[in-house]
């Protein structure tokens, strides 16, 4: 049965087609009969309960600088619709936070994905947390005592903040490196959130491994590696894609929160896992299909639709 499906995402003029998952996502959607209307957050509306969007009807096609067919403009009841993907990039912010109330008023009637309510309470560099013994020594804090104590147990350390995304703003400190604290100083400068030290996983060099995850169930992985002399091998920075297997370890690891993904509603998840230890659990926009696809064949979005298509069939 075709879908009436919405995308909350970032203009879809400006994307770029040859990575971005939530246009393979749309892609496929579209190639099983299903339509497409797109929207931004600046346009969502709440009226006597009535949560709508601002948005346009949209065909797609693999053609780059010609990859989307707009209709007009037009305000939708969400609530309409069978479908909405959560899709628009971090940070999360109170304007992202924003958005999941809006969206919470219309789940699971209408079905989002990811569950707003649980993207808003998984914030990706605290979720990992609730899982002991698959990430490695971490501290999440502004305390600088907190930092000094933590950094003198393990030496070699990597600082990233809190709510960043893409990689940006991680940075590695050695032992006796004298900068860490003019880098916090800035921090605090920029930002009253706290920020994130751990201990610096030197398997780092052979990669960050991307698993996708639909409905709590790993379905494949790609490995990013990073550019010479450095250490974020997000893709958005300079990392290269390459594939690779699942080890034993990343299947532990998926089977340990697999079952909380799957219970909290987080239909599309990536998490990010170096060496023995996942890093990151990746909720609001993950990437990684694409490639996932071209070294593989396997189309994580094909899955996540026929799962949604299941689940919207048994009502």
């Amino acid at each position: 049965m075709p879908l009436n499906i919405a995308v909350q995402m970032d203009p879809i003029e400006h994307i770029n087609i040859e990575g971005d998952t939530t246009f393979l996502m749309m892609e496929t959607a579209q190639a099983r009969g299903h339509s497409l209307f797109v929207y931004t957050t600046d346009t969502l509306a709440m009226e006597d309960s009535r949560v709508s969007a601002r948005g346009r009807q949209v065909n797609v096609q693999r053609r780059k600088g010609d990859h989307v067919t707009l209709g007009e403009f037009t305000r939708v009841d969400l609530s309409t619709f069978d479908v909405i993907l959560l899709r628009q990039d971090p940070p999360f912010d109170m304007n992202y936070i924003d958005s999941t109330f809006f969206l919470e008023t219309v789940h699971p009637k209408t079905l989002v994905v990811n569950n707003p309510v649980e993207v808003r309470n998984a914030p990706e560099k605290l979720f990992v947390t609730k899982f002991p013994g698959v990430q490695p020594p971490t501290l999440i804090t502004a305390d600088r005592a907190a930092i000094a104590d933590f950094r003198q147990r393990h030496g070699d350390v990597v600082l990233k903040p809190l709510n960043g995304r893409g990689g940006s703003g991680v940075t590695r400190h050695l032992k006796d490196d004298p900068n860490l604290d003019s880098l916090l100083e800035i921090h605090a400068l920029l930002s009253n959130e706290p920020v994130i030290l751990q201990k610096f996983l030197p398997s780092v060099t052979k990669g960050d491994k991307r698993i996708l995850l639909i409905d709590g169930e790993a379905v494949g992985a790609i490995n990013r590696v990073p550019s010479k002399g450095q250490i974020r091998s997000n893709l958005a920075v300079g990392g290269k894609a390459e594939p690779v297997e699942l080890t034993a370890r990343d299947l532990e690891i998926c089977g340990i929160i697999g079952p909380e993904l799957k219970a909290r509603g987080l239909m599309f998840v990536g998490i990010d896992v170096i060496g023995d230890y996942m890093t990151e659990i990746n909720v609001t926009s993950p990437t990684g299909a694409v490639a996932l696809k071209a070294f593989t064949g396997i189309d994580a979005t094909e899955i996540m639709w026929k799962r949604i298509e299941n689940i919207r069939a048994a009502g």
